[in-house]
């Protein structure tokens, strides 16, 4: 008898300086992990901090990290789950309420969607749409936070809800990107979320934890406390900043401001002291203040916290967070900046660590492989509704990768 080729799942990240892609599949037996069977990446050249400025040059490196990521593994890809970035994304809270008016008023999983389609129905400007809905907790008739009320008995259900909305015209041009290059999209979800999942454990959804994905162009936060998702944010702030500052401080081109910041830039306080650095490029050894490239790297991380914490008083987790902060992203590679969140938050941080994956792992356990790992779990987590009753993810991958949505609204 022939044996059925595995599904693959497909994870692509369209981020501001780089597009990523990830594939993987669910290797079969008792204990199942899911193993990594392709990625491939390519420089991008069309966005600015997370948005679509030049169509052709993102539709290139797209293809450019798909033909690498075919070519590893073997397949052609076709469909895939997606990020959406930029500081357009807004989360906002939302409840909805309805009436149960089954005879014996036992909840029904028709009466969760109806109260979840019911938290939906918000005032939203022409140019904007709802991406995500999560549910957060359910209320029936007064007792609250009630995680699942199916079988409970009832007659007044309500839920409150997170909702994230995005700019219309800057998802339709994501979407005319992947039109151009064949790919159909199974899922839209923000980067931050796909980050959670790769490197987020139980204990840290339960306990709340901010998990910062550092971006080239943007920096995507998430808080995730009780299991569910509390607070969405996209700040327009990234690792291109301290770039551009060190170009603008040493008085230097950006080419070898970047240098500087890939080779020497820190905020440790420990480790041997240095006076002068040193970077080539074209042939010529261009020297630096150690320093002032100190200076002018923690000025930026700096002030980037303060909006981070700034997101945090919004939902009055300023410091109160017990998982403290997790960090990924490319920014996450910068040495001591996981003492320095420390400092700056009064949270504890620590590097983000993928959870477990087989297959080929050296490449995407860089941070900057996250998101397109996360990705690739939700490419999986987020079967379309003809995997599972009514759309809702299928309740043994939910288990399996503890996943954080319940619910996913899509796009038409």
């Amino acid at each position: 008898m022939r044996e059925t080729s595995p599904t693959p799942y497909i994870g692509l990240d369209i981020g501001t300086s780089a597009v990523r892609c990830v594939i993987g599949v669910m290797e079969p037996g008792d204990q199942a992990q899911m193993s990594i069977i392709g990625h491939g990446s390519a420089p991008n050249l069309g966005m600015r901090k997370g948005i679509v400025v030049h169509a052709d040059d993102v539709a290139n490196a797209v293809t450019q990290a798909l033909t690498e990521a075919e070519r590893v593994s073997g397949l052609h890809v076709t469909r895939a789950t997606i990020n959406v970035n930029g500081s357009h994304i807004a989360g906002i809270n939302s409840r909805g309420v309805i009436a149960i008016s089954a005879a014996n008023r036992e909840i029904t999983d028709e009466d969760r969607l109806r109260v979840e389609e019911a938290a939906t129905i918000i005032q939203l400007p022409p140019n904007r749409e709802i991406i995500q809905v999560f549910d957060k907790n359910y209320r029936l008739d007064g007792q609250d936070n009630i995680k699942d009320p199916v079988g409970m008995q009832g007659v007044r259900l309500e839920v409150d809800t997170h909702i994230v909305t995005a700019a219309s015209p800057n998802l339709k041009s994501l979407d005319a990107v992947l039109e151009k290059v064949g790919i159909t999209p199974n899922n839209h979800t923000v980067a931050s979320l796909a980050s959670a999942e790769a490197v987020l454990n139980r204990q840290q959804k339960e306990s709340g934890t901010l998990l910062l994905d550092i971006g080239a162009g943007t920096t995507n936060v998430v808080v995730v406390e009780d299991g569910e998702i509390q607070h969405v944010a996209v700040i327009p702030v990234g690792g291109i900043n301290i770039t551009n500052d060190l170009a603008i401080g040493l008085k230097t081109d950006l080419d070898i401001a970047e240098r500087v910041k890939v080779q020497h830039a820190t905020l440790a306080t420990n480790g041997p002291h240095k006076t002068r650095l040193a970077v080539q490029h074209d042939g010529r050894m261009h020297q630096f203040d150690a320093e002032e490239v100190r200076m002018i790297t923690e000025a930026r991380v700096e002030e980037l916290l303060e909006f981070v914490d700034k997101e945090l008083r919004k939902i009055q987790r300023s410091r109160k967070l017990p998982g403290g902060v997790v960090l990924v992203g490319g920014t996450a590679n910068l040495p001591g900046i996981d003492e320095f969140v420390r400092d700056k938050l009064q949270l504890a941080a620590r590097l983000g660590h993928l959870q477990p994956l087989g297959g080929l792992i050296d490449t995407v356990n860089d941070p900057i492989y996250t998101t397109a790992v996360g990705l690739m779990l939700l490419d999986m987590l987020l079967l379309p509704a003809q995997s599972s009753a009514a759309g809702r993810p299928n309740t043994n991958t939910f288990r399996l990768v503890e996943g954080l949505l319940k619910r996913i609204t899509q796009r038409n």
